[in-house]
């Protein structure tokens, strides 16, 4: 995992995202000593090196009030280097998603088919672009070891497997339904690339263009991110994106500033401002999802965002093997670390990571 999540293009196809030709935003430098920073977990006090050594982390950055207090690096891994985000790659197509929706390119009511033609008569004749953004299709296909998912479908794992989808579209045409679309949060990773299908025809350009003019050219990137594709040239959507560190921190800077990046609006404040309003019935339909709600009664997902807190506002992009974009704001700051740790989601390794972080922002306040 740790060679692998670092040299995506070795391994598999990937498509670049631009970051532009403008000049890299700079990040201010506010360095701190928090190497005495601990917190209990599980009865015992944790300390930051623990954390950082335990949880297989191969690159962390923490912004505060803007400015870097806090940036590390594995010895595997330099600051130009890109990692692969894995779900947090969500997070972003959904940014993405918001600022469409404020050009009124689409409208969240809208079905699938509306915009993508080949899937009228499919599963998704009655799924809303909110049903995608939020997880509550009902896609037949559940989160398992043994079933098949994005990365033997785009050929980033490599494996002797039979009887995969020859491509990422036409698993999504032919995948049936559990159930009707709407019910309770289940989390299923295609439907985010059932938005970057949809994402493409609304704004009329391909995923990687969209976001490079859209989202990456805006905040300043330093360095191109990338993305895999399948071998129809399919983008990965839901967990493909590989990104540097500081790339991150800047785009969830702009996230905690409601969408602005030095002055200039990028994405409508309203697609975060909804992620801050309490909302009854996603917190019924999350029902304690990745044991987030013990720890967070409000919790719910939005906008392919855990939202730990609406109020106040803490919200996070998790990927699998230890991806996480944390937005506190509270603390008003911004938590990125990456990892390569040898199980997809070890539970407890989420929950103490899940409880320093939020602790470490709390420490900054």
């Amino acid at each position: 995992n740790r060679y692998g999540f670092l040299h995506v293009a070795e391994l598999t196809r990937t498509e670049i995202i631009s970051r532009g030709t403008g000049k890299a935003a700079d990040l201010a430098r506010a360095e701190r000593d928090i190497s005495g920073f601990g917190f209990e977990f599980e009865g015992e006090e944790v300390s930051l090196r623990e954390l950082i050594a335990g949880t297989h982390t191969d690159a962390m950055l923490v912004l505060h009030r803007g400015s870097v207090v806090f940036e590390h690096y594995a010895a595997t891994m330099g600051s130009s280097d890109v990692h692969l985000l894995m779900s947090i790659s969500k997070s972003i197509v959904s940014t993405l998603c918001g600022i469409l929706v404020g050009r009124q390119k689409l409208s969240l009511d809208d079905t699938v088919p509306e915009h993508v033609d080949e899937l009228a008569g499919t599963s998704w004749d009655d799924c809303t672009i909110r049903q995608l953004l939020d997880m509550r299709t009902g896609t037949e296909w559940k989160y398992a070891r043994d079933e098949v998912d994005i990365l033997d479908v785009s050929g980033y794992r490599v494996h002797d497997r039979k009887g995969l989808p020859p491509d990422t579209a036409t698993w999504i045409e032919t995948i049936g339904n559990a159930h009707a679309h709407g019910q309770g949060f289940r989390y299923v990773s295609l439907v985010a690339d059932v938005l970057g299908w949809v994402l493409e025809r609304a704004g009329d350009a391909p995923l990687t263009e969209l976001i490079s003019r859209e989202i990456w050219s805006k905040i300043g990137a330093e360095e191109d991110a990338a993305i895999i594709v399948d071998g129809s040239g399919f983008p990965v959507a839901e967990g493909g994106i590989s990104a540097t560190l500081r790339d991150v921190g800047r785009f969830g800077q702009m996230c905690l500033d409601d969408g602005q990046v030095r002055g200039e609006r990028v994405v409508p404040a309203a697609w975060f401002e909804t992620l801050g309003e309490r909302n009854r019935e996603l917190v019924d339909a999350f029902g304690g999802s990745a044991g987030i709600s013990r720890a967070w009664p409000d919790a719910f997902y939005r906008n392919n965002w855990w939202v730990y807190s609406p109020d106040p506002q803490i919200y996070a992009g998790l990927g699998i093997f230890g991806q996480i974009l944390l937005i506190h704001r509270p603390s008003r700051s911004v938590v990125v670390k990456f990892s390569s740790q040898p199980t997809m989601e070890d539970p407890r390794t989420v929950a103490l990571e899940r409880t320093g972080l939020t602790a470490l922002c709390d420490a900054l306040t």
